[in-house]
This record gives structure tokens, C-alpha cells and sequence, in this order.
């Protein structure tokens, strides 16, 4: 017999009906695990950390929440909320009008929260929980391309690749942060040894690719490197169907 799928968190009510009063609700406890893994990093946050975080029993957590996945889904949705739609006081309804500047700095917004709270990468690794502000962000999106002669699915393709996309720009970022260096110097880096291997004439179609003049300057900042990217992927991806 098949079992029947848990409910999302989002479909059930905040706390089980039974049980003492409340001392605690779920922003609270998200608030918690948010804190312990910008300080400690994901793996410090179990539900008996949280719980001792809170000054509770772990019991008590199983009252909001069912496992360690719906605690890390509380947390991607608070610091989803940290992403603001400049522009517009609704939760729909693009910023500017303007579809290729709204998702940039959607984009732009998304880079800011991944940086601010770096563990949120791994958190959204395997899967990328849909609570209400991702729901608010997809929405976002969405309004912005809603003049766009493209299908539905090529949008919804967009912003699942518009987000795939910040989160390898941002993981490289922080990666280099924790070398020591940031990515246009990683990349010239990188460059420099790419250039003696095509000197010896051995690799004709990556010489021919390298041969112009590379466009990342020492003068380029990650801002507009990611700029640059995330522009001429939505262009190329977003082009008209008719």
C-alpha cells in the first residue's frame, strides 16, 4: 500500500493543535536556525540545537515543525523575504517595466541574500523548497516577462535557470573569497596559464577562441562581471518565438 505524501509545511497549520500553549512560533524558530547557521554553519543546526537555542525541550520543535527539512525550509523562506521588489508595494508587478532590468536586479537581490548568509547554497543544493517569498519571487519574475512574446514554459525555464545560474556565479564567489582572491582574478589567473598552453600550437580552436582581447580588465568588478553574465544569458535565453 502506498503511503500518502506529508502535507507541505505551508498546508498545515502553524503548530499542532494539541499540546501546551504556545511559547514560540515558526518565524521564531526559523529566526533561530538562520542565526545558528550564519555564525556556526549549516551542519550546527539539528533540532536539538535549535531547540537549546530557543531554551526549550526538542520535543516541543515537533510541535511546528515534523523534521530537520522543514526547519531548513523555514530558514530559506525567511531569507527569502530578505529580497525587496524596489518600485512596487504589491507582491506582483515588475519594478521598472523594463523586463531585462527587473530580473537583473532580481538577480542581483538573490547574489546579496546567498553572500549574506552563505550556507543558504547548500541548503538549496538538492532541492529548492517553494515557501511564500519564493513564491512572491517567482511571481516577480514572471510579471517582468509578461510582455514577452515567449511561452509560458520558456519563462518558467528562465527563472529556473536565471537561479541555477546565481547560484554557480555566487558559489564560485564565495569560493574564491575563501582563497583569497576574487573571481576576475581568479580568471586572469587562469588566463595566463591558458595563454602559454595555446603558444605551443597544440589546442588551434582554443587559441582561436582566446585570440581576442580577453574583456575582463583589472579594473572589472565582480558587480559587473555578474552583470555581464546574468544580461546575456536572459537575452540569449528570452529571445522572441515569433
Amino acid at each position: 500500500m502506498t503511503e500518502s505524501p506529508v502535507p507541505s509545511i505551508w498546508l498545515r497549520p502553524a503548530r499542532a493543535a494539541r499540546g501546551p500553549a504556545p511559547t514560540f512560533d515558526r518565524d521564531r524558530i526559523a529566526a533561530t536556525g538562520v542565526a545558528l547557521a550564519d555564525e556556526q554553519g549549516l551542519p550546527a543546526v539539528t533540532m536539538r540545537a535549535v531547540a537549546h537555542a530557543l531554551g526549550a525541550g526538542q520535543a516541543s520543535l515537533y510541535r511546528y515543525v515534523a523534521t530537520r527539512d522543514e526547519l531548513l525550509e523555514l530558514m530559506v523562506d525567511r531569507v527569502n523575504g530578505e529580497v525587496s521588489y524596489p518600485g512596487t508595494g504589491s507582491a506582483s508587478g515588475p519594478a521598472s517595466g523594463e523586463w531585462l532590468a527587473d530580473l537583473l536586479e532580481l538577480a542581483r537581490q538573490s547574489r546579496r541574500v546567498c553572500l549574506a548568509h552563505p550556507w543558504l547554497l547548500d541548503a538549496t543544493a538538492s532541492r529548492s523548497p517553494l515557501g511564500p517569498n519564493a513564491v512572491a519571487y517567482l511571481e516577480h519574475a514572471l510579471a517582468a516577462m509578461a510582455g514577452l512574446r515567449v511561452s509560458a514554459r520558456t519563462k518558467l525555464e528562465a527563472v529556473g535557470v536565471l537561479g541555477a545560474v546565481v547560484t554557480a556565479l555566487t558559489r564560485a564567489e564565495l569560493t574564491q573569497r575563501l582563497a583569497g582572491q576574487s573571481v576576475p582574478q581568479w580568471q586572469r589567473a587562469q588566463a595566463e596559464y591558458l595563454a602559454r598552453v595555446t603558444d605551443a600550437g597544440d589546442h588551434p580552436h582554443l587559441a582561436a577562441a582566446l585570440a581576442p582581447a580577453p574583456r575582463i580588465s583589472r579594473g572589472e568588478s565582480q558587480e559587473l562581471l555578474f552583470d555581464r553574465i546574468i544580461t546575456r544569458m536572459l537575452t540569449g535565453l528570452l529571445h522572441s518565438e515569433e
